[in-house]
């Protein structure tokens, strides 16, 4: 029992030995290198920062909600014309003809041809319309006319 003993006890003082080189070992290593130590340390703090800010950036600001909602929509029979409406924007009986020949997809020259108008009054006829309707492009007119059921 005596013998187990000190070997144990030897056992111990050379782990304890081996563990004080090590920590020497260590810290003249880290006294050596101390300046490439401090960089690296920074480095990797700096690397850390870059990601979380990175992630942080490019996360969406904007949160998409979607809501629905039931709605009535009273719609006039097909190929029923909404007299009101077209007495509420004001267009004319020739503006009506050159917005219908708008939604069969003619040009300006093809309208003026079809009417017997000059090229400059279907322009002034179109411009009219779409100051009317308030809107700036051909298609636009032609969809805010099928909403409204002028044509």
């Amino acid at each position: 029992m005596a013998k187990n003993k000190q070997i144990i006890l030897y056992g111990i003082a050379l782990a304890i030995l081996i563990f004080l080189l090590k920590w020497l070992e260590t810290r003249f290593i880290m006294i050596d290198n101390q300046l490439e130590l401090y960089a690296g340390f920074i480095a990797v703090i700096f690397t850390g920062l870059g990601i979380w800010l990175a992630l942080k950036l490019a996360r969406p600001k904007v949160k998409t909600i979607v809501v629905e909602k039931e709605v009535m929509v009273t719609r006039q029979p097909a190929g029923a014309i909404n007299e009101k409406e077209i007495m509420r924007l004001g267009l004319s009986a020739r503006e009506l003809e050159v917005l219908q020949l708008m939604a069969e997809g003619l040009s300006n020259q093809e309208i003026a041809g079809r009417l017997f108008l000059s090229l400059n009054t279907i322009k002034t006829h179109s411009s009219n319309i779409f100051e009317k309707l308030d809107v700036r492009r051909r298609t636009q007119a032609v969809e805010q006319a099928r909403k409204l059921n002028i044509i």
